[in-house]
């Protein structure tokens, strides 16, 4: 049934039975091509999720400057994505990682490419995922990425790649900027009679905004994919990747306010950097279809990120690899006369047995001051799996009406051990759990969508969080270990209950979607500040479960046509609003308060004129609360307000752009991040990255079809 047809026909019988099949009412679309196709049912499927869900188009993207996923996820209602002069992005949806550091290994999120593991149970590193390499990125927010295998709080992200479907067979682009900043792409993709690849290589620079916040980075991306037969066909998969990024370190707030450029001084004095020497991930993904109404997808994944880590008087070196596995069995089939799809997914991560760190002296000080630099300290290891069996079932109660059901069970090692100096006693856990999921959704007319569901989420700590969170340190006569955390600490799985309640759809005033959610989450994993870096130590960032928390919220979007000239153009008015009041319940310490990390109020607006023959331009501002800094909400990073302009051409045959991107006209000076401290007693404690000021971004790309 796959090839036997042209291209253009397959398209067409691939997004009409999957329209019949999901009792979706979409509007009457063309297709010319398969990767239209692709597009179509991916955005088809999410729509039919009784839940908020995003689809990202980076060909929309790429119409200005593209550096980090804070540009991926700008304008993406439920999505809090922030960039901290480095590559590290704080991205948290519904409350995932909220009071994390940007650029630690993100927690709350299950991250794939191309519906394959990225997440292990490391946490998600960031090098790999360079914008420029995506096709489309789909967000599955909270329990509503169930059918990926995804249980944590945040839910999921897709990062899917361009293929030979959809690539130019040649493009190049180009991007400059202010402070140094520069990135330079050649990629090439095309079909080959059953055969398709793309390859894109990548370089980046950029000089930073603060002082001491230089960055690079280059990689290559590619894939290669073959059908053997009209019901069997394979892809593999290659991302690699090095990064060099300094650290400038956390500023005050009144710091931000008078020299947002500073570098923190104990990170000048050190010359701290973050690197990851070559990360990379090596995977295949081959589809069988056993008939026309069952497939099985089998996926198998190898991840491997180094990393150097040069941020304390201590230099960390540590090696994480991880091996997963995915078999997903889907079937479209009738259920007491009723339309019903079912999906029974396995999958399964192994950390293998090297993940671990050294540590070594760096610069000599306090306890290490009389040992030379590149005296150990300690080693340990990092050893942990995550495995997910998960039964889904979608079947229409009646006409337009229907009920989502699912069950997952879930089983989480976590083990990790100081085995230098002296192997100490190792920590081990080991966890079963599950998570039903419930939903309904109900398809009014082809321009109304409403839904519920009722969910359980299971989080996992990381195993390197369990030793530096731990109150046990090695004691006197311990040597360059002296003071140091010794043994591990068992932390709990962070589960939570959500209920969620929306709609979709396109009325008078645009194309919109709502969601609204409350979660009752149950031993929160919370990072906190616990000890600042001083000129003898460095700084120590503890994790640990919380009292019982809430986590409720807003999540809107908006598409507005506001005129449409024919000839003269259009204009249209894209607005997204999230709303997050994450807070205590009645903890013994800290009563009610705001969990701190992100503002409660965040809201996003772009103002866009199109003209038919290419051209466009627009205006686009950005509005956040202030932010509460520390768990005693004691004191906060200050609201701001910023302005945009976008200018460019996008030529109508897609096979040269170009464009001008203004960021942050008014140069306001603000907060772009912020790593929470404990109980900072309304003291100005430096908890907070600064913004880049007022840039200009220039890029051009030219392409070959």
């Amino acid at each position: 049934m796959l090839l036997r047809h042209p291209p253009f026909i397959f398209a067409a019988l691939t997004l009409s039975s999957l329209v019949q099949a999901e009792g979706l009412q979409l509007a009457p679309v063309e297709v010319t091509t398969a990767e239209a196709s692709a597009a179509e049912i991916a955005q088809a499927q999410l729509k039919s999720v009784p839940g908020g869900t995003n689809y990202i188009d980076m060909n929309n993207v790429q119409q200005g400057r593209v550096s980090t996923n804070e540009d991926v996820f700008k304008y993406q209602a439920g999505v809090y994505a922030k960039a901290a002069n480095n590559e590290g992005v704080k991205v948290s949806i519904r409350g995932s990682g909220l009071n994390r550091a940007p650029g630690a290994h993100a927690s709350g999120l299950y991250e794939m490419f191309d519906g394959l593991p990225l997440t292990g149970p490391g946490g998600t590193p960031y090098e790999l995922k360079d914008p420029l390499w995506q096709s489309r990125v789909e967000v599955l927010r909270g329990a509503n990425g169930f059918d990926q295998g995804a249980l944590a709080l945040g839910g999921a992200v897709n990062y899917v790649t361009r293929t030979g479907l959809d690539a130019p067979k040649l493009q190049v682009r180009y991007e400059v900027g202010s402070r140094g900043y520069a990135q330079r792409e050649v990629s090439s993709g095309q079909v080959l009679g059953d055969a398709d690849y793309y390859i894109s290589l990548t370089d980046s620079a950029s000089d930073g905004y603060q002082h001491q916040s230089a960055g690079s980075g280059k990689g290559i991306a590619a894939n290669f994919g073959y059908r053997f037969n009209p019901d069997l066909e394979t892809r593999f998969y290659l991302r690699y990747r090095e990064t060099t990024n300094d650290s400038p370190g956390r500023l005050t707030r009144d710091q931000i306010s008078h020299d947002p450029r500073a570098a923190n001084s104990l990170n000048a004095a050190r010359d701290s950097k973050r690197l990851q020497p070559g990360s990379t991930w090596i995977a295949n993904k081959t589809t069988l279809r056993l008939d026309d109404n069952s497939r099985v997808e089998v996926g198998l994944a190898y991840h491997d990120y180094p990393m150097d880590l040069r941020e304390g008087t201590n230099r960390l070196k540590v090696a994480y690899t991880d091996i997963s596995g995915s078999l997903n069995y889907i079937r479209q089939d009738s259920l007491f006369g009723h339309a019903s799809t079912t999906t029974v997914g396995l999958r399964t991560t192994q950390a293998m047995p090297n993940n671990g760190a050294s540590e070594y002296v760096r610069i000599p000080a306090g306890n290490t001051a009389i040992y030379a630099p590149g005296t150990k300290t300690r080693d340990y290891s990092y050893l942990g799996s995550d495995t997910v069996l998960h039964v889904g079932n979608e079947l229409e109660l009646v006409e337009d009406l229907w009920l989502t059901t699912g069950l997952a069970a879930i089983y989480t090692r976590r083990e990790t051990q100081v085995t230098y100096p002296d192997g100490q006693a190792p920590i081990s856990q080991h966890d079963w759990d599950y998570a039903p999921r419930i939903g309904l959704r109900y398809d009014f007319t082809p321009q109304l969508q409403i839904y519920s569901n009722l969910s359980r989420s299971v989080e996992p700590p990381h195993a390197w969080s369990m030793i530096w969170g731990s109150n046990k340190y090695f004691g006197p006569g311990s040597g360059a270990a002296t003071g140091l955390q010794r043994e591990g600490v068992k932390l709990r799985n962070q589960t939570a209950t959500t209920l969620e309640i929306g709609g979709r759809g396109e009325a008078w005033l645009g194309q919109w979607e709502l969601a609204l959610y409350r979660s009752e989450v149950r031993h929160e994993l919370l990072s906190v500040e616990t000890q600042a870096q001083t000129a003898n130590s460095s700084a120590i960032i503890a994790e640990s479960n919380a009292s019982p928390t809430v986590h409720q919220g807003v999540e809107l979007s908006l598409l507005s046509p506001l005129w449409d000239g024919g000839r003269s153009g259009k204009l249209d008015l894209r607005q997204a609003y999230t709303f997050s009041d994450f807070h205590y319940r009645d903890d013994e310490r800290f009563g009610d308060n705001t969990l701190p990390g992100i503002p409660k109020h965040y809201y996003q607006a772009q103002l866009r004129y199109s003209h038919p023959t290419g051209f466009y331009t627009s205006l686009n501002t950005e509005h956040a609360s202030r932010v509460a800094v520390d768990y005693a909400n004691s004191y906060y990073a200050a609201a701001y307000t910023t302005l945009g302009a976008t200018f460019g051409y996008d030529a109508p045959k897609q096979d040269w752009q170009a464009w001008v991107d203004l960021r942050n006209l008014t140069n306001r000076r603000y907060a772009n991040t912020v790593t929470p401290g404990y109980d900072d007693k309304g003291m100005d404690a430096a908890r907070s990255t600064p913004a880049d000021g007022r840039g200009i971004y220039t890029g051009v790309s030219w392409s070959w079809r």
